[in-house]
This record gives structure tokens, sequence and C-alpha cells, in this order.
């Protein structure tokens, strides 16, 4: 259907939610700005437009890495699609500084305490009573339903620990742009398939940002609560804070350095090798193929080796090689970057062979894994200490294995109950 809002379903102070279809709603962005539970509230042209750009490029961003979120599309420099959702209204605070709010609420704490892992709070939405702070245990007891799903301890498991992933994915990718990601508020919702995603928005009222870790170089919100005095050239200079952000996301997601290196000491082993590749392929690996012997073409080993270490970029080698595996020992002793040996183990002489890659003479450091996607999640790991992407990618990889397990045990619990 054409992106177009329908009937008005909901207003906010800074946006209005609309009908879409039957499963999806229109947001539209106001051109406002406000503070401290709309006891501050200003008009301000160009917000909706930057905040529109903001929140979009961070959800695209954290769908790329593979986490679901309410966001559909960008429809205009003002508004975007997203999931139909009942609204949980909690605000999911994750803080790694202590600053703001926190430093009010618990006396005695210095600004500047770094919390690892990073201080997870949670606030009930509640502008008259002033968003009062709640404990875990007050929103399982209150048994809220939405969409047909009441929040109780799964549910809530489930957005904390998708709150603290939310917030170190996004820390990397701000410190990859020399920027320190202080704290962060999101909320959660219902969609129509029963589902809790992320939803709402994230721009530039959700974070404190500090560049270069300096709070005088604040880029946030917080700029405008200070304000002794709103003017227009106070507002100009908050307006132009946001923009700055979203111009700075455009650089969120760079272009990929690192690689994976196969090799292969016979072409019959492609098989083996082109599953390693479809798994970094899914990890957002760069993974190139090549086949050399190590026993019988030792040169021209040495030489590919050689080619790969002299482009300068972080680079994992991966050796893939049945029967005497000298293809990872080789490379292992003659290169300074990671080896993983990757051998197509077979039935019949398996448990020999794999004693090649296994034992090796000293002074070699290469390591063994057996399974095509133990190799690329072994290469992911190491590039991500180089790359927040692919970093970003293994969290929500580990997240998302986690919640289906999670989500299982609740099923199968839910069953056992109606069995009895």
């Amino acid at each position: 259907m054409a992106d177009k809002p329908g009937k008005q379903l909901n207003e906010g102070k800074t946006k209005i939610i609309y009908e879409h279809a039957a499963d999806t709603v229109y947001v539209q962005s106001k051109d406002r700005i406000s503070a401290n539970n709309a006891q501050r509230v200003n008009d301000l042209e160009g917000k909706a437009a930057i905040s529109t750009a903001t929140t979009c490029k961070v959800f695209e961003f954290l769908q790329l890495i593979g986490l679901k979120t309410a966001f559909v599309r960008k429809v205009n420099d003002t508004a975007f699609i997203a999931e139909k959702c009942a609204m949980i209204p909690i605000e999911w605070v994750t803080r790694r500084v202590a600053t703001g709010s926190f430093l009010k609420r618990n006396p005695g704490v210095e600004e500047g305490y770094r919390f690892s892992p990073p201080k997870l709070e949670l606030f009930f939405k509640d502008d008259a009573a002033g968003d009062p702070q709640w404990s875990e245990e007050q929103l399982i007891a209150k048994k809220m339903d939405c969409n047909g799903v009441i929040v109780g301890p799964g549910e809530v498991d489930i957005m904390g620990r998708a709150t603290v992933l939310i917030f170190e994915v996004l820390e990397k990718a701000w410190a990859s742009l020399n920027c320190s990601l202080i704290d962060m508020k999101i909320e959660f919702g219902v969609n129509t398939k029963g589902e809790i995603v992320l939803s709402d928005v994230i721009d530039s009222d959700s974070w404190r940002l500090w560049p270069s870790g300096d709070k005088r170089l604040m880029k946030d919100k917080q700029v405008y609560r200070n304000l002794k005095e709103v003017t227009d050239e106070a507002l100009e200079q908050v307006k132009r804070n946001f923009q700055w952000v979203a111009d700075k996301l455009d650089q969120i997601i760079p272009k990929p350095t690192g690689m994976a290196v196969v090799l292969m000491g016979s072409a019959s082993d492609q098989p083996h090798c082109q599953k390693i590749h479809d798994e970094c392929s899914k990890l957002g690996i760069r993974c190139d193929l090549r086949v050399s012997s190590a026993h019988k073409g030792t040169t021209e080993t040495l030489k590919i080796l050689a080619h790969y270490e002299g482009l300068g970029v972080p680079i994992v080698f991966i050796a893939v090689a049945g029967r005497s595996n000298g293809l990872g020992p080789v490379l292992s002793g003659n290169a300074t970057y990671p080896v993983i040996n990757c051998p197509p183990i077979k039935a019949d002489w398996g448990t020999e062979d794999v004693w090649s890659s296994l034992r090796l003479p000293s002074g070699l450091g290469c390591g063994t894994v057996i399974s095509p996607e133990a190799a690329a999640l072994n290469a992911a790991q190491i590039l991500g200490l180089y790359d927040h992407v692919i970093w970003s990618r293994l969290r929500a990889k580990q997240y998302n294995t986690w919640k289906g397990l999670k989500e299982a045990d609740s099923k199968l619990q839910v069953h056992l109950e109606q069995q009895q």
C-alpha cells in the first residue's frame, strides 16, 4: 500500500502515530524538543528531519547485525514505517558512566564512576509521577498485558539482556568514531505476532554522547536541559549538535577491511571450504578461497601467504588439509597472523589424521577446530577485535541463540502445565 498516514492513533511530545496497514503504523516526527517531562518545550525547526534520520540509521544498523526491531523502512525526511506494537510503558536505561540523575539518586557516587558491566535501570513511564524508578520485581508483579503477552520473568529477562546488548553494540560503534556513549534509554513493544521488539525511536533525545569522552563536548539533549535561558541562538546550537550526531551516523557502518583466507591442500576439499566461506559471509566477513599444498608446493604456499600479509589489513588464515596436515603448521611457522586448522575429517582415517593438526612442533601457535561453522566463528572473534560490525554480529548471534532457547523452554513449560 502507499506510505501515507491514516487515522491518528496517538500523539506524544515529539511524534505522532498514524494508522498505516494491519500490522504497521506511520511514525511522524515533530519539529519540537522537550525536557524534564515536558516542563520545558520548544519548537525547533528541522528537528523532525534530524531525529528521523538518526533513528533510521540506528535501526538499520541494528537490523544489519541481526537484531529484530519494529522498524520497517524510512518514508521521507520526517517519517518512517514501523510494526504496530502495544508499547510496554517502561524506559530501559543502560549506563556506562555515572552522571546526571544517577548521581542525585545515589549520593556519594562520584561522577565518572565506570560501570562494568553496564548498569541497567528501569523507569515506569508516568510524566505526572516523574517517571519513577522500578525494580524488575515491580514490573513482574504488575503483570502487564501487551497484545496478549503477559510481562513476566522471562519477558523481563529478554528485554533486560537486549537492552544491554543494544547499548554495547552502539557503544562500540560510537567508539569507532571517537565518541563515548555514556548512557541510553530505549523502549520495547509487542507486535501483532506476539514478539517483543525494540520499538519507539533512538535519537539524540535517547542518549548522552561525549566526543573524545569529554563531557564538555557533549552533543546530546543534555545541552538543552542545562540551558538557564532558552534563546534562539541556544536552540540553534542544540540543533547543530543533533545534526552532528545524524551526520556522524553515516560512518557507523564502515567498509570492511579484515578478511579470512582459506587455503585448501587439494581442490577436493572445496565443498568443506565453501561451507566456511558461507558461514563467514553470514557474519559479514570477506573470505577468499585458495588451493595450495604445503607438501607439494611449499614455495607457492609461502608466496600466497606473503601476498596477503602485504595487504596490510587484519587477516585470519584457515588451513584445510586432510591426511597429514602440513599446511596449517607451515602457515603458522611463517606468518604473524592467526592460523586456524579446520581439517576435513573423514570416517576412515579421521581419528589418526587429526593429530597432524593437534600435535605440532614447538614454536607454532595455530589452533584447530573441526566444523566449518566453528572456523568462521573463530575467525570472526579475532577480526571482531578490529571491526565493531563483526563484533556486533557475534553478540547479536549469541543473544538470538540465548533468546531462542529461553523461548523454547518457556513454551515447553506451558505445554507441560497444560498436560497436568
